[in-house]
């Protein structure tokens, strides 16, 4: 009798360790507040719309720049740190095997597992070097060494959601408006927006996702509109 083929395992939880949500949801909201901000304190100077647009429009590529280099740097460097603790691990597990073992067992002791099962289960895990590794690696550093973030895709996903977020405030300047409190609603509601999708992801209250956000770039909003607004009094005396 044959055996019946062996069913996929059904996945519920999230993709966390792909290097694409944080970086995404980091480079919208920063594009978002960044370019609401600034456009807020160039408006509250009080230079013209079509200044506004210079302004918004080098925020946006030099903000989107500086956010995927960044991105990419941080990850790979991170990815890096990893590798190097990872083939450390690795010559311990080669030089010292059964010291390796028994601070694996006191981890798991440590943890409520029954000192024999532990010592079982670490001096087991010896006969299989490449599981060991892959065992001691997430027991002592807290890391996957197989789910590390692709440092091109954090680039990638921060620079254009950057660049949208960036946009957004942006709109109706290109739009052909010329309201500057207009602007910053598009933006206000760019970020209440964002706030909620992103709220899908952690199970919180969409809306509550929403207004956060929404008071954070009103906060950043209003500090820079002040700092505009005494600038441009004083160049004009």
């Amino acid at each position: 009798m044959t055996e019946a083929p062996a069913m996929p395992r059904e996945s519920h939880h999230a993709d966390v360790s792909g290097g694409w949500l944080r970086p995404a949801v980091f480079g919208a909201m920063d594009g978002l507040v960044t370019n609401i901000a600034l456009i807020a304190g160039v408006g509250g100077g009080g230079v013209s719309p079509r200044n506004i647009v210079l302004t918004g429009s080098a925020g946006l590529v030099a903000g989107a720049i500086s956010m995927a280099l960044g991105e990419y740097t941080s990850v790979r460097s991170a990815n890096e740190q990893i590798a190097a603790e990872v083939a450390k691990e690795r010559r311990e597990l080669e030089r010292n095997p059964e010291g390796e073992a028994a601070e694996l067992a006191e981890i798991w002791m440590a943890r409520g597992l029954p000192a024999d099962l532990a010592r079982q289960l670490a001096e087991a895990l010896r006969q299989h070097p490449e599981q060991a590794l892959r065992v001691h690696v997430q027991e002592e550093l807290g890391v996957n060494p197989d789910e590390q973030p692709n440092p091109w895709t954090a680039a990638i996903s921060s620079f254009l959601c950057f660049s949208v977020g960036a946009l957004v405030p942006l709109l109706p300047y290109l739009l052909g408006a010329t309201s500057l409190a207009l602007a910053l609603a598009v933006g206000g509601l760019g970020l209440f927006v964002a706030g909620a999708v992103v709220s899908r992801f952690t199970n919180r209250r969409w809306w509550t996702g929403g207004l956060r956000q929404l008071l954070l770039g009103a906060a950043a909003a209003a500090a820079t509109y002040v700092i505009g607004a005494l600038i441009g009094v004083q160049g004009g005396l």
